[in-house]
């Protein structure tokens, strides 16, 4: 297995040369995990293409209270 970075859509960067097969060979893409993607986007640019909530203030307010309130002095 090597590893490597997509450069772009048509394109891959292999971290190490590949010197054993000079034939058409399979690509088999899977991100790596922990690592952020890098699609550019913002947090933001998510949060705003989520559909909105339809809880009311005051419902959230006593769930807020609720919760707060389970906490004893702690």
């Amino acid at each position: 297995m090597v590893s490597g970075r997509l450069s772009d859509s048509l394109n891959v960067e292999l971290d190490e040369l590949v010197t054993e097969i000079e034939s058409n060979v399979e690509v088999v893409l899977r991100p790596v995990k922990g690592q952020p993607s890098k699609t550019g986007e913002s947090i933001f640019d998510l949060i705003a293409r989520l559909p909105g909530g339809n809880r009311s203030k005051e419902h959230i307010d006593r769930q807020i209270r609720e919760e707060r309130e389970s906490w004893g002095d702690r």
